[in-house]
């Protein structure tokens, strides 16, 4: 664990946070968060009834012997990963909210609590790992005690219904054709969403989009699009998609998981209470031995996809124009 001091220089103005921090399929599915008492959990029991056919039974086949049909299952399922994010600061740098580096003309210390602020930054770094690993992450299962399980995410998940680019641009076809192939497999398309990073939703805008001659504005932003065999597809963009793939994802199927942690969290709340229904993410503050004050947050968090059959991806797209 890093600990803030003295060396982490205040400063005068606004704070802005720099980078890719949003994690907006998180936030569309954090609603849907489920709990598992187990690291590996079932997400999908599939099962096929076979292709459609025209039946052919004569009287004489109706009352005689029959032979019965047996319909087998199977189970697909993900795991859960440990995240932890220690925090701590020194108690001369908690105090130290009156000196300042570079330009000390105007406004005032926007952070008059350190290990607040840290804390903060630890959150949204948080958020930002979940988003990654529920698009891109890398199965690993939970085998012993000294591997890292890895939670599976949307790019490992979807095998059966995928689209090659080529390395070309995406085109209309391609959309239409992964639609095709989600639909034959049983695709439900309850609450279709296109998932993108900004170019690829930005050539799905040239595709679709239409501008009509305006003197002050032009340029089209299309967030959602009708396509046959799915109805309405609505667009996200998320920073932490693969530059060259598109995933067409049902939501109604995605969810969160956390596996509770069984310790009472950070303040004033009931143990009993928290150790019998856990906590999904608890700061954990530790043991002051030193002139220094922290803790670490703690999740044990993973992604319930339902099957993977319900989502598709068109992979290998090109990522300039």
């Amino acid at each position: 664990m890093a600990t803030t001091d003295t060396g982490t220089a205040n400063y005068r103005g606004t704070l802005f946070a720099l980078g890719a921090n949003q994690a907006p399929f998180m936030a569309a599915i954090a609603g849907k968060a489920k709990r598992s008492s187990t690291f590996t959990f079932p997400i999908a029991q599939p099962y096929s009834v076979g292709d459609a056919a025209q039946t052919a039974f004569s009287e004489d086949d109706s009352h005689g012997t029959l032979t019965a049909g047996t319909v087998t299952r199977s189970q697909d399922v993900n795991t859960a990963q440990i995240m932890i994010y220690p925090v701590e600061s020194t108690f001369k740098k908690q105090s130290s909210t009156g000196i300042y580096s570079g330009i000390n003309v105007d406004g005032n210390n926007p952070v008059l609590d350190e290990l607040g602020f840290q804390k903060k930054v630890a959150l949204i770094k948080a958020a930002k790992d979940m988003e990654y690993s529920v698009l891109q992450g890398t199965y690993v299962a939970d085998t012993a005690t000294n591997v890292a399980s890895k939670t599976r995410g949307l790019k490992n998940a979807i095998t059966t219904n995928t689209v090659a680019g080529g390395g070309v641009a995406l085109e209309k076809a391609m959309i239409e054709e992964l639609v095709r192939e989600m639909r034959a497999t049983g695709s439900m398309m309850v609450r279709p969403m296109i998932i993108g990073n900004s170019f690829q939703l930005q050539r799905l805008s040239d595709i679709y989009g239409y501008a009509p001659q305006d003197r002050t504005m032009g340029g089209v932003a299309i967030d959602r699009i009708m396509v046959p065999g799915a109805g309405i597809i609505s667009t996200m963009f998320s920073p932490q998609m693969p530059e060259d793939e598109l995933y067409i994802v049902d939501l109604e199927f995605c969810a969160p998981v956390f596996v509770p942690v069984l310790f009472p969290r950070d303040g004033n709340v009931d143990p009993q209470t928290d150790m019998v229904n856990g906590v999904d993410v608890v700061f954990q503050p530790t043991a002051i031995t030193a002139a220094a004050r922290g803790g670490f947050f703690y999740t044990q968090f993973g992604f319930d996809y339902g099957a993977e059959e319900y989502h598709g991806s068109i992979t290998g797209l090109a990522t300039t124009a």
